[in-house]
């Protein structure tokens, strides 16, 4: 549904696929809302910011940015907008907000009292040019075949043939995106909330463009300093070992799978070793490798990984067949016109190996490597050395963290609270990836940080609401 979105988006907006038409100066027109909105649809107003894709270069390509403001039910008097920026790299947020506006987040915390304001970054969603590279067998794990790496090189090469300047597709620029949209909406000040790669685009504005912010919501922290590739293998690695240890800890699910964390772990090794025969067709360490980093990542697969690890030990791969007609919905090129610029020129390609100690870490050894070649296809441009250094900041900023997290784990959030002067951080136990989205009492320590920032936040319901790891044994 994306794509048929964009076109008519954009042609309501009276605005070119191909060419948009220059301009010197951002421009932010009205555009009919598209999505399901529901009941929102009378707090919901629409637009297309269009700015420069290469600022200062005297190049006349344009980027045309979708926006969705959705007004609060409740508004309070003085209390500024929440910009949301969504992860990845490679995400959307426009595209989305109807379903974000429909969901428990919305009744707990987006739109009640500030207007919330939705984009998709430059390259993702419903914008325009959109740096998508088709249905590439990929996930946060890495491109997950040769095959898939070479589409994503060719994917590269395309988008720079017409014309596209990938050098601009990063963090910085959507710092100055944000910026222009906040100035084409007439916004003294604004607010943050990043989630994921989204707190990674939060500390860039506060780095790059931080006029105008007042505070900052950092749910699932990346700090810039992290090690995407150099550190992936083994971060999977331990959030699988954790899920596993609270199962050896629970009566239960210990009696139920007695030794599965050391069966999994023989198990990872023999696929290491080659590719493993299924009733289906035989798999590859690259496909357990982004079943596990998308299992830990989420509630239900973390809660559910000790029945699909001991049913894979036995030989039954289902979960792996239904993980691969469900990867990875990133708009490839964006995720990489970002990691290949941000990220991997700070990461030592030969270090990601060494992860190989450990079975389970070492199945994302292949995956996490591909992306250094593929880079080499895409025509980002020169690093900027800042970019790969720790941010600091003195802007009052909420980190929430979740105890269970392969990608963005609670050590890469208690680092980097460290640095902000008026930085709380809070890890929820037994929750995944995205600490707000599960939990209704991070949701309210976020809107109750957001209505006053100097103040302490209460965080003490996180505590009781998941005092256990549930188990699902569902078959």
């Amino acid at each position: 549904m994306i794509r048929p979105l964009l076109v008519a988006a954009l042609a309501c907006a009276g605005l070119s696929l191909t060419a948009p038409a220059w301009a010197a100066k951002p421009v932010y027109e009205p555009a009919p809302c598209v999505g399901d909105f529901g009941a929102n649809l009378s707090r919901a107003s629409c637009g297309i910011l269009t700015v420069d894709e290469s600022r200062g270069t005297g190049s006349k390509r344009r980027v045309a940015i979708p926006v969705v403001v959705i007004k609060a039910l409740q508004p309070r008097a003085g209390q500024p907008p929440v910009f949301y920026l969504q992860g990845g790299p490679g995400g959307a947020a426009a595209a989305g907000a109807g379903r974000i506006a429909r969901s428990p987040l919305a009744k707990d915390m987006i739109a009640v009292d500030q207007d919330w304001v939705f984009f998709d970054e430059r390259g993702s969603g419903m914008a325009s040019p959109l740096l998508d590279c088709g249905n590439v067998a990929m996930n946060d794990a890495g491109p997950l075949s040769v095959a898939a790496g070479e589409t994503l090189k060719a994917c590269g090469r395309l988008h720079a043939a017409a014309g596209v300047d990938l050098s601009r597709y990063n963090i910085r620029e959507v710092a100055l995106d944000v910026q222009d949209l906040r100035q084409a909406l007439g916004y003294p000040q604004i607010d943050l909330f990043g989630a994921s790669y989204g707190t990674s685009i939060a500390m860039g504005i506060l780095r790059h463009a931080p006029q105008g912010i007042r505070a900052v919501v950092l749910d699932s922290p990346w700090p810039p300093e992290a090690k995407w590739a150099q550190g992936g293998p083994q971060l999977i690695a331990d959030a699988v070992h954790l899920v596993l240890g609270k199962c050896a800890a629970d009566a239960e699910c210990h009696k139920r799978f007695p030794t599965v964390e050391a069966d999994f772990t023989a198990l990872a090794a023999k696929f290491n070793a080659g590719p493993v025969q299924g009733k289906a067709r035989a798999y590859t360490q690259e496909d357990l490798a982004a079943f596990l980093m998308d299992a830990a990542y989420d509630d239900y697969g973390a809660r559910h990984m000790p029945v699909d690890l001991a049913n894979m030990v036995k030989g039954d791969f289902s979960a792996l067949e239904a993980h691969r007609a469900e990867r990875s919905p990133y708009f490839e090129g964006q995720h990489l016109t970002h990691l290949c610029k941000e990220e991997f020129p700070f990461e030592d390609r030969a270090r990601v190996a060494q992860a190989g100690s450990d079975p389970i870490a070492a199945l994302a050894v292949p995956s996490m490597t591909r992306y250094f070649e593929v880079c080499e296809a895409w025509a980002v441009g020169k690093p900027d050395p800042i970019d790969g250094q720790p941010q600091s900041s003195n802007i009052p900023t909420l980190f929430l963290a979740a105890e269970i997290d392969p990608g963005c784990p609670p050590s890469f959030a208690k680092a980097a609270v460290a640095r902000f002067s008026k930085g709380q951080l809070f890890i929820a136990p037994n929750v995944t990836h995205g600490v707000s989205y599960a939990s209704p009492c991070a949701r309210g320590m976020v809107r109750g940080f957001l209505r006053d920032p100097t103040a302490r936040v209460d965080g003490k319901c996180l505590e009781g609401e998941t005092p256990k790891f549930a188990f699902d044994y569902s078959e």
